[in-house]
């Protein structure tokens, strides 16, 4: 600005749109010296910085892989784990299945055994009671037969021996008509 003052003031008139050169000169001298402290002091900053960025970044995605890696392999024993688990937990689930029908035959066995114990029993206690009644009713039959038979004969059957041929030839004979007769109807 002072030289247009001054060059107005020496009556030489500059045109606005052409540059003073000495201007430009020394804008070009001070833009070289702002470029080499730049490019010598500032730059070599930005790019270590860049550089240790890019190492952090770099280091950062090693370890997050190194770390994906280690979860993967974490994951995949887990789910060998979970199906060995599973496959245990069937067999013994199978197992199991297979005591519990071996029970259920041996229960089942164990009943049929008793209930056939139960009827052996109930036959035997039956064949028991049919006997002792057998005997009561052959006594009751005995003293009503030797009763009936001194009536109709008209003499005492006091005598043991002969009230026990009497009673025993009564209950032949009535056993052989029950014979033929139950005989023909089983």
């Amino acid at each position: 600005m002072d030289h247009i003052v001054l060059a107005a003031a020496e009556g030489e008139t500059h045109s606005p749109v052409l540059p003073v050169w000495s201007e430009v000169i020394l804008a070009f001298i001070v833009f070289a010296i702002l470029y080499v402290l730049v490019t010598k002091f500032v730059v070599p900053m930005f790019e270590k910085t860049f550089a240790e960025r890019t190492a952090a970044i770099e280091g950062g995605l090693s370890a997050a892989e190194t770390k994906q890696a280690e979860a993967d392999a974490k994951l995949a024993e887990l789910e060998k784990q979970l199906a060995d688990a599973r496959h245990e937990a069937a067999r013994i689930r199978e197992e199991a299945r297979e005591q519990g029908a071996a029970i259920i035959a041996e229960m089942r066995e164990q009943a049929q055994s008793e209930s056939t114990r139960i009827v052996e029993h109930g036959k035997t206690q039956i064949e028991a009671e049919r006997q002792q009644a057998v005997t009561s009713l052959r006594a009751e039959v005995g003293a009503l037969a030797t009763g009936l038979a001194g009536r109709i004969v008209g003499e005492s059957l006091d005598d043991e021996a002969r009230q026990s041929r009497v009673v025993d030839r009564f209950l032949a004979e009535l056993e052989a008509q029950n014979g033929t007769t139950s005989g023909s109807v089983n």
